[in-house]
């Protein structure tokens, strides 16, 4: 299998495209500059105790109080507490090497009993807002490396299930306690197994450095303030995932593409000249055919072979996702066997929609009815297989007596699919959009006021395919007449994301001109 991470920048946002063997498995989009992404370490105020939830409400920063509750407080929160409280101003500083832990605390104790409205703690954005709801907030702080996770407040080397052989095991107990201090323990990750010896100790240390500096900066701040941010969600993504089977990571930003490279460079070598960086004209989503898939996957209906497709509808509850044969019930003789077809390639589908869209909470499939109880565990079966290279934490139910498979899936960050179904921004919803015979007459107005009036001297107009054969077709296109009618350089660049009255205005940089 190949797998290709394919990146695209612009000033507001980063979107990440993974593909394997060309088709989109995942796609993630970042705000730039919105922070309170999951692993952000911060200073946070508490803002009220609600007892009968067990939980407070917590400022930090965000538009709206995060939320923590008992259980998210960690065994050892005293000490995480005792340390926060060492770094407030006029008192010295306790390090997590030298002190002694504190007892842990109640596993059905009460919330009230170690925080106050007004107390300042040191929390870690556990699952981003999501539509209504704030931040989720936890005490129980770590920091994931490439190959380990550092615990602090603890003495514990874990090691991942999924590593078996015993000479492994012993190989990396043995390298995490010769290098870990004293009151801080590991998870070793599963990509550790093949990590050589170095490379295994220099993240740890690596990682031990980043809590110092996190614990360093609650004494340069006031909360609410961010302590530590999480990498960009590009070397997240690299970090957890890359290995030999990624062909190829394209960027179409030099700073990205420099910040990629010298991250891949520290932790395989190897790997840095897959990173290439994209000059193209065409936008780097059309240019690897992204774009298309975007806007077939993410619709409501999502076809299959042979007649057959998904009809996937998203709620604030849960997500329900229906399996149709179409056509082909009325071809085939067999119903059973056609209904076993269908529903095996709408698993492999939905398998991958619900990593694409990262559909999270419940999920209810209801497939085509099948009346063999060995038809149904076989159907049951696969699903598991399919989901198995899911990192996100699922579980699978067997098929109910209605035919439905209930799965739940965890979700940490909002629904991918609410970003790319919004509200029409051409027609605002109402299904009319301006007259396109008049769109050559609009661009120029704009065109004419940014070099006459503004002075603009290089414009990049980013239009619809359909657009840009428009302005280009002919001996002496549109676009030539206004260049020489404004005397400036116009460069017409086909978007396949934009619709088709759509005209974005840049200069050279890429930057809008024309919000």
């Amino acid at each position: 299998m190949n797998r290709e991470l394919v990146i695209n920048v612009t000033p507001s946002e980063i979107s990440i495209a993974l593909c394997e063997d060309k088709v989109l498995v995942e796609l993630s989009k970042e705000q730039c500059q919105t922070g309170f992404a999951v692993g952000d370490i911060y200073l946070g105020k508490v803002r009220k105790i609600m007892p009968g939830l067990n939980a407070a409400f917590v400022n930090i920063g965000h538009e709206k109080d995060a939320f923590i509750h008992y259980l998210d407080l960690g065994s050892q929160f005293q000490s995480l507490q005792k340390i926060v409280d060492s770094r407030q101003p006029g008192r010295r500083g306790v390090k997590v090497e030298t002190m002694k832990l504190e007892p842990n605390i109640e596993k059905t104790g009460k919330l009230a009993s170690y925080i106050q409205p007004g107390q300042t703690v040191m929390v870690q954005v556990a699952k981003e807002a999501i539509s209504t709801k704030g931040p989720r907030l936890t005490a129980d702080i770590s920091l994931a490396g490439r190959n380990v996770v550092l615990v602090p407040f603890t003495n514990k080397v874990s090691i991942s299930q999924k590593i078996r052989s015993n000479e492994v095991k012993k190989r990396l107990r043995r390298i995490a306690t010769n290098v870990l201090p004293k009151n801080f323990g590991v998870i070793i990750r599963t990509a550790a197994a093949e990590a050589h010896d170095a490379d295994i100790e220099q993240d740890i240390l690596s990682l031990v450095e980043r809590w110092n500096q996190a614990v360093g900066n609650i004494r340069k701040n006031q909360a609410p303030a961010l302590l530590m941010s999480e990498m960009s969600r590009a070397n997240t993504i690299i970090r957890d995932s890359l290995n030999s089977t990624f062909s190829q990571i394209t960027v179409d930003d030099e700073a990205m593409y420099r910040e990629i490279k010298n991250y891949i460079k520290i932790i395989d070598p190897q790997l840095e000249k897959i990173v290439k960086l994209y000059n193209g004209t065409v936008p780097i989503f059309d240019n690897f055919d992204i774009s298309k898939q975007i806007k077939s996957l993410f619709a409501k209906y999502v076809s299959l072979k042979r007649g057959a497709y998904l009809i996937i509808e998203h709620t604030e509850a849960m997500n329900v996702i229906d399996v149709n044969s179409g056509n082909r019930t009325k071809a085939e003789v067999n119903q059973e066997e056609t209904a076993m077809t269908v529903n095996l390639a709408a698993a492999a589908e939905i398998a991958r929609q619900l990593r694409l869209r990262d559909l999270g909470g419940i999920v209810i499939v209801d497939f085509i009815d099948l009346h063999k109880a060995q038809n149904r565990q076989l159907l049951y079966e696969e699903m598991q297989k399919l989901m198995a290279s899911d990192k996100a934490k699922h579980t699978i139910l067997p098929l109910s007596k209605f035919g439905l498979m209930q799965i739940t899936r965890q979700r940490v960050r909002p629904v991918a699919v609410q970003d790319v179904t919004d509200v029409c921004p051409t027609c605002n919803g109402s299904g009319r959009i301006e007259p396109t015979v008049l769109l050559d007459r609009k661009i120029e107005n704009q065109i004419q006021f940014l070099t006459q009036d503004r002075g603009v001297g290089h414009i990049c107009l980013r239009v619809s395919p359909y657009v840009a054969s428009y302005l280009c077709k002919g001996l002496i296109s549109l676009r030539l007449k206004w260049m020489w009618r404004y005397r400036a350089m116009i460069r017409i660049v086909a978007d396949q994301s934009l619709g088709m009255v759509d005209v974005k205005y840049l200069d050279k940089s890429g930057s809008l001109l024309i919000e």
